[in-house]
């Protein structure tokens, strides 16, 4: 699975040395002003909520990839990833290896025919952006935004990308770093994959006053509409002051005739 010549394969490299390389690396770059977005995984799990796990399930359900994905799991787990860029149709890294290594992963924006679909079938049935990005979405739902060739999660028709180390293979373990990398960014910027898909998670709320659960459910938004301020806090996390009360008028005295 790497790069090797006349039957040379590169020495084995222990995983704590792995390590200390990606440290030395990314505090390399540090010092020369590169403004870099690690990934840093915790334990074995790269991914842990909805989105993220979804994404890397989608990988591995490809038997393209399958030959070149292990090593990629190892990489990202080992802190190979040192910069993590997801934007517009990309995907940008910088992976250490035996020097850093720049991938770069285009993918192509959802097809039209496809996210006209999505917003169709779920027309009605996602109620908040909140709920979208948590994934806590009905089971219908699911079923629709992951499916396989024509949900979020793009196809390997649909991806190309490029690596500038040695290594020739179909896909080298740094790209597929970066891959596994984006699930993980994936659990704390959901919205990216909209973004990267070229897709407005606004236009599935949008549809929720259009699909035939609207007027079902036209009395839980308007309940939704006046959470209290102590909701909203513990649902984000931040403090909201209380309006303050309104000024009293001053008051008018007699003046003396």
């Amino acid at each position: 699975m790497g790069r090797h010549y006349d039957n040379y394969w590169p020495p084995y490299i222990p995983v704590s040395e792995r390590r200390e390389q990606a440290r030395a690396a990314l505090a390399s770059l540090k010092k020369k002003g590169v403004d870099c977005q690690p990934v840093a995984v915790e334990g074995r799990a790269i991914a842990r909520t909805f989105w993220g796990i979804k994404w890397c399930r989608n990988l591995e359900a490809y038997s393209d990839f399958a030959n070149r994905l292990p090593r990629g799991r190892s990489c990202v787990r080992h802190g190979a990833v040192l910069d993590l860029q997801i934007g517009p149709g990309a995907i940008d890294a910088l992976v250490s290896g035996a020097a850093v290594y720049k991938v770069r992963i285009a993918i192509e924006p959802l097809p039209e025919r496809d996210w006209k679909a999505i917003l169709d079938e779920c027309a009605g049935k996602v109620a908040t952006l909140v709920e979208l990005l948590q994934g806590r979405l009905s089971d219908s739902v699911m079923e629709v935004v992951t499916r396989p060739g024509s949900g979020l999660f793009p196809t390997p028709k649909q991806i190309d990308f490029r690596c500038s180390c040695p290594d020739d293979a179909f896909m080298c373990k740094h790209v597929a770093a970066a891959l596994y990398a984006a699930g993980n960014r994936l659990d704390s910027q959901p919205e990216l994959l909209f973004l990267l898909r070229h897709v407005d998670p606004q236009e599935l709320i949008r549809q929720a006053g259009s699909g035939p659960a609207a007027d079902a459910s036209a009395a839980s938004d308007a309940a939704a509409a006046g959470l209290a301020d102590a909701d909203l806090s513990a649902l984000f996390g931040i403090e909201i002051d209380a309006p303050p009360p309104p000024a009293k008028p001053p008051r008018r005295t007699r003046a003396k005739g």
